[in-house]
């Protein structure tokens, strides 16, 4: 089987990855990755693992999922109507660069009438907003305010195509599901990488709500124990979350490493340092 020949890193992935810091973890991660021919990230966010070992492994089957339906919307628009959405975003940075605050705030309020509009707005903000940051409140309105962005790239038509490429090449299935029900389909030899909303470090640390049910202490327990059924049906297994007391403890007695990245996220510069990540796995290397 060949390797993808365009370079799809996770450079090419359409958005961000709304925890921070992700990219920042690829060497330490890809030293970590089995042998697979079927590949499962139900947490799917902006991709970056993926989109990495669609250009550095062979060809492999994807399964690719996350609770976020407009991102889900978004990602398949990217693999089956790449040029149309183009075009879309090539009017919105048009559009924005006239005017950045009156045209953000009206395209945060704006309702997409089809799929291609529902993506190049989900983008566009995405591109525009503070720290690259996705947030919904309970109804499950996307809230946050504009960001300080001289002159962002709205329309990136290399890395659409490329991410594009990477999408078609490895027959990507994209599902906007729970975690649970993606992974009812995996089995013995597939490698699953989970990547959740990340366990607070401390109690005003709360930022979990990707999606408007959020993802809280109650569900790390209920990840944890996925993990556990995965490893009983053979799967292999890695997970990255924040290394905190609750999920040294959760996943005592499995393969674990820390790694210091820089959370993106922070609003402050002195905060994106020093910060330690758990990366956890079942299987031997």
């Amino acid at each position: 089987m060949q390797t993808l020949k365009s370079q799809s890193g996770p450079e090419s992935a359409p958005f961000v990855k709304w925890a921070g810091g992700k990219t920042q973890l690829l060497a330490k991660l890809d030293a970590q990755i089995p042998q697979f021919t079927r590949y499962f990230e139900p947490f799917l966010g902006g991709g970056a693992l993926f989109f990495h070992l669609s250009s550095s492994r062979s060809q492999f089957s994807a399964q690719l999922s996350d609770a976020n339906r407009e991102l889900v919307n978004s990602y398949n628009v990217v693999k089956h109507d790449v040029e149309q959405l183009i075009d879309v975003l090539e009017r919105h940075e048009k559009n924005y660069r006239r005017a950045p605050a009156e045209y953000y705030y009206r395209l945060r309020s704006a309702q997409p009438v089809s799929d291609v509009e529902s993506a190049a707005r989900f983008i566009a903000l995405n591109k525009t907003c503070y720290n690259g940051l996705y947030r919904v409140n309970r109804s499950g309105t996307f809230n946050v305010p504009i960001g300080r962005y001289r002159n962002p790239a709205i329309c990136d038509k290399d890395q659409l195509r490329r991410a594009n490429a990477a999408l078609r090449y490895s027959e990507a299935r994209l599902t906007a599901c729970d975690y649970k029900q993606a992974l009812r389909k995996a089995r013995a030899g597939d490698f699953v990488y989970l990547d959740p909303p990340f366990n607070p470090l401390s109690a005003t640390a709360h930022f979990v709500d990707y999606t408007r049910n959020g993802f809280g202490e109650k569900d790390q327990i209920e990840l944890a124990q996925v993990f556990r059924e995965l490893d009983r049906k053979g799967c292999k297994v890695l997970l990255s979350n924040s290394s905190t007391k609750l999920t040294r403890e959760l996943y005592r007695g499995w393969e674990k490493s820390r790694v210091r990245v820089v959370r993106a996220i922070s609003c402050k510069a002195s905060s994106r340092s020093g910060y330690c990540e758990l990366l956890v796995r079942n299987y031997a290397l």
